[in-house]
């Protein structure tokens, strides 16, 4: 019998911005995209949205990886805020993984794993076979 598997989205549906979509089976997470969103003229004060990710926090221990799919604000951005409660190996294409670099660099962050995903190549996470 296969496992059962949760598609939960933090963000990113229904609006444009703070791509994240984590795959849970079992003991294991995916994080999919840490994307934020700029925020509405009418939210003065307001620099940048992130997805609440609680419900990630609660559940670290579980968290295998983080797959990026490219490297726009929309999809990375919140990354830096997701490691800080969040430690997670970072896999990506090359260009991805080379603009999420200069983000943590921005933020100060020394403690990550990048892991560069080649095209056609598949990853192992967990019970996840990518």
């Amino acid at each position: 019998m296969m496992a059962e598997v949760r598609i939960i989205p933090l963000g990113g549906v229904g609006e444009f911005g703070m791509n994240t979509i984590l795959v849970e089976s079992e003991d294991d997470i995916l994080v999919i995209d840490a994307g934020l969103m700029l925020p509405d003229l009418d939210m003065p004060g307001v620099d940048l949205i992130i997805p609440d990710i609680s419900y990630l926090i609660e559940r670290k221990d579980k968290v295998r990886g983080i797959i990026l799919t490219h490297g726009h604000e929309d999809h990375i951005g919140a990354l830096p805020y997701m490691l800080e409660r969040v430690e997670a190996p970072i896999y990506g294409a090359k260009l991805t993984l080379a603009l999420v670099e200069e983000k943590l660099r921005e933020f100060n962050i020394a403690e990550y794993r990048l892991n560069e995903v080649k095209p056609g190549e598949g990853i192992s996470l967990g019970g996840f076979e990518i």
